[in-house]
């Protein structure tokens, strides 16, 4: 292109710029196809995807609607058309008031592309941006007092200047420009009203809304003084989730030549071209005139475009350069205030022990204001640092690779007032200059909590010091982890004179101190515990470490702290005392049981012997009286007067006689024992059953395994008290008794439909046939249980075991 230039004369080559320009200028080449050059795999997405909806948010002049016409115009409107239009897809418009609307529609799933976004943290988690397309400036509004623009860092504080907010421009005004006096407005309009009505002297608004504004009659006086120098960079947004778009729409947008995205902004933005009148007609006639009468002007014209596409070339790398260098300054201002903002202060001291910067924090962390730390030493800071310390510190971090490690220390503010702070170094090298940077944290809450913390762990300590036993805490760091003992009270030297710390080692802990005949039911309670996060009991015998035997009652709450840890609080209390006596009392009830049960026998014994007794003794009188009465009545039947009533009322006497001995035999041994203990049950249940007329079934098992006398008495006894609580107290209409032989246990029920009753609310005295009941199947070894609910009647149950010889 260069060597075309010079082929050319250089007056001919200015005459043609001077003619010809203004008609170039006027007579813009219409837009030509975008071309392009997709990858084969962008291409087969474009053609999966005929139809891409759009989001846009209505706001003149990027996005507005006619109603009447029912068209979409506007900046982005006429962008995207064009961008999909080389797509070869058809677009989906979709409107959205304001941005909140549109990320939303984002996160249901409904947008795929959204033009005139601005790039943000936030919004990098939810859409892929394209290259900046083009840039909107923040413009200065006001009047213009002289030829230059005016410098906002020397406006003074009677210089009002209003901008919109809460938003990026305000809080960009307000830390990079502390000395204005920002005046918040809702929208753009209400800050030109405030400017017309002189309540400040300046407004902040972007070229966009600006444009429209400077056409209403009431803005028209209003000039364009200076820029902030944040400008708004627009990107084009695609779903987050396909890359390939925004691949593709990247690739697109390097195709579309730069000076139609300048022909756009300038179509919809015209403040370049506002008040400079029309100075283009007589230049438009006479450049038509001149090409008329020229030909050779066509070879001229060409070579300008030619030169046209250079410069536009040039123009659009040195626009990618200024872009990439807002955007590193957009983000170096970023980071400046962050870490002006950082809740730890920072610090860069220089080798002789002064302050060459001090973030925000940092000053109001130690009462300083904006600016007075520079140049300050570190001694003022913290008179314990002395040079030589500092020095050294230096020459640590300057020869090793990594951070030094923190420490504490309490430095002085401002107002002498000492500041508890951790302080942590690294060497810092910035160009030709060295540093080390001290990160400087705020530890007063921190000195406070464990402060707080050791003066309640004092008082855990000393409570648990006085309580009498071993107070412990057993800790699991997380599912799966070792359980271990967190804590261990002293009181374990008085307890089982080992001291706390040997028995927290992880081969010891209580386990060891349990006696060798009590180590599994002990590994068997604490492992029921700990798998199950539930709280651990367990009562045995321990040794001392001087060989004492002692009984221990352990009890430890579980709570679980999340993600699978969990701790055991409990105690060991010495119940060696008490055992004793519990066993002293076990041992001397057994003992009682022991005589209750042989003074049952006993009498069980005396019972049958009186029975025989009677039965034959008493019964051998009677049969020989009654012998002797009929003798008598053979003799002197009708001899003596009156003599045969006499005899006849003697027979009776000894009838009756005879059949009161036999119930008192019966009363004190039923025979019918000696035939077994089910046909004993089942002549008692017949006999009960005439004796009160309530019906009865009874089933008795045929083949019953022999059964010694005392459980068959004591197993009798029971049924014939059951049976005479049922005639006194239940008012049954029917029983039910049931004698079955189940996994090796003699098993007798006595089910009644009476009246029924609480067993929870028995008064002692009141039930001593329950009692005896219990007791005696006590001394059988068997167990009794009764079962009842008011209105609902009561089922008693006897369970006695089988020998096994009785078994077999």
């Amino acid at each position: 292109m260069l060597a075309s230039h010079r082929e050319y004369p250089a007056v001919l080559r200015i005459l043609l710029v001077l003619l010809c320009w203004p008609l170039l200028a006027w007579a813009e080449p219409a837009a030509l196809p975008l071309r392009p050059a997709y990858t084969g795999e962008q291409q087969a997405w474009l053609r999966a995807h005929p139809q891409l909806r759009v989001g846009l948010i209505m706001q003149a002049p990027w996005a507005q609607f006619d109603r009447r016409q029912q068209l979409l115009s506007g900046a982005n409107v006429e962008l995207m058309t064009r961008l999909l239009q080389a797509m070869q897809v058809e677009p989906q418009w979709l409107r959205f008031s304001e941005q909140a609307e549109l990320e939303a529609a984002l996160a249901r799933g409904e947008v795929d592309l959204a033009p005139g976004l601005q790039q943000t943290p936030a919004g990098l988690r939810r859409w892929r941006y394209s290259d900046p397309y083009m840039r909107v400036p923040q413009l200065v509004v006001g009047e213009r007092r002289g030829s230059s623009a005016v410098d906002l860092d020397r406006l003074g504080r009677d210089d009002k200047v209003a901008v919109r907010g809460p938003g990026p421009t305000f809080e960009y005004l307000r830390n990079t420009h502390g000395n204005l006096l920002l005046q918040t407005v809702a929208n753009e309009r209400a800050a030109l009203d405030l400017l017309l009505s002189q309540e400040v002297s300046y407004a902040v608004v972007d070229e966009a809304r600006l444009s429209l504004l400077l056409r209403e009659p009431q803005f028209a006086g209003l000039s364009i003084v200076g820029d902030i120098g944040l400008p708004q960079l627009l990107r084009i947004a695609s779903r987050r989730d396909e890359p390939l778009l925004a691949d593709i729409v990247r690739t697109t947008l390097q195709a579309m030549p730069a000076r139609e995205l300048d022909r756009l902004q300038s179509t919809w933005f015209p403040l370049n071209t506002r008040g400079l009148g029309n100075p283009l007609a007589f230049w438009k006639g006479l450049s038509l005139l001149l090409v008329l009468g020229l030909g050779g002007t066509a070879l001229s014209l060409a070579y300008l475009r030619r030169q046209r596409r250079f410069l536009e070339r040039q123009l659009s790398e040195a626009r990618g350069v200024l872009s990439q260098r807002e955007e590193a300054e957009q983000a170096l201002r970023l980071s400046q205030f962050s870490i002006d903002h950082s809740t730890v202060g920072i610090l860069w001291v220089n080798w002789d022990s002064h302050l060459r910067y001090a973030n925000l924090a940092a000053e109001r962390m130690l009462g300083y204001a904006p600016g007075a730390l520079v140049d300050l030493p570190l001694q003022r800071l913290q008179p314990g640092m002395t040079m030589q310390r500092w020095l050294d510190l230096w020459r640590q971090a300057r020869g090793g690779n990594e951070a030094l490690p923190g420490f504490e220390v309490d430095c002085l503010r401002a107002d002498g007032s000492s500041l508890p702070v951790a302080l942590s170094l690294s060497f810092l090298r910035f160009g030709l200059s060295e540093y080390l940077v001290v990160f400087v944290t705020d530890i007063t809450e921190r000195r406070r909590a464990q402060a707080a913390l050791e003066e309640s762990e004092a008082r855990l300590k000393g409570i648990a010091g006085n309580v009498p036993g071993l107070v412990f805490r057993l800790e699991r760091a997380g599912v799966g982890q070792v359980v271990d003992f967190a804590y261990i009270s002293e009181a374990s030297l008085e307890l089982v004179g080992w001291p706390a710390a040997e028995l927290q080692r992880r081969e010891r802990g209580i386990r060891s101190l349990v006696h060798p005949q009590d180590q599994e039911a002990y590994e068997r309670s604490q492992a029921l515990a700990l798998d199950k996060d539930r709280d651990w009991y367990w009562q045995g015998r321990i040794l001392t470490r001087a060989g004492e035997l002692r009984w221990a009652d352990i009890k430890a709450t579980a709570r679980s702290l999340g993600e699978g840890r969990v701790v055991w609080d409990g105690i060991v209390w010495d119940i060696t005392e008490n055992k004793q006596v519990e066993l002293e009392l076990a041992d001397s009830r057994a003992r009682l049981r022991e005589l209750a049960a042989h003074l049952e026998s006993v009498r069980e014994e005396e019972k049958a012997r009186i029975a025989r007794e009677v039965h034959d003794e008493l019964g051998q009188v009677l049969t020989v009286l009654k012998l002797e009465t009929a003798m008598c009545e053979l003799a002197f039947a009708g001899q003596v007067e009156g003599l045969d009533e006499r005899l006849a009322s003697m027979k009776k006497l000894i009838a009756n006689l005879f059949q009161l001995v036999r119930d008192v035999a019966t009363a004190l041994r039923p025979p019918i024992l000696d035939a077994g203990i089910a046909s004993a049950i089942e002549w008692q249940v017949r006999r009960f059953e005439a004796r009160t007329q309530i019906p009865c079934l009874v089933e008795v098992p045929d083949n019953l395994p022999a059964l010694s006398d005392a459980k068959a008495i004591g197993l009798f006894r029971i049924l014939q008290e059951a049976l005479t609580n049922v005639m006194r107290h239940a008012g049954a209409h029917s029983v039910q008794v049931y004698l079955r032989v189940e996994a090796g246990e003699l098993c007798l029920w006595v089910i009644d439909d009476g009246k029924g009753f609480d067993p929870a609310q028995r008064k002692a005295g009141q039930s001593f046939g329950l009692v005896g009941m219990q007791e005696r199947i006590f001394m059988l070894g068997g167990q009794l249980q009764i079962d009842s609910q008011p209105g609902e009647g009561t089922t008693l149950t006897a369970r006695v075991t089988l020998d096994t010889e009785e078994v077999a």
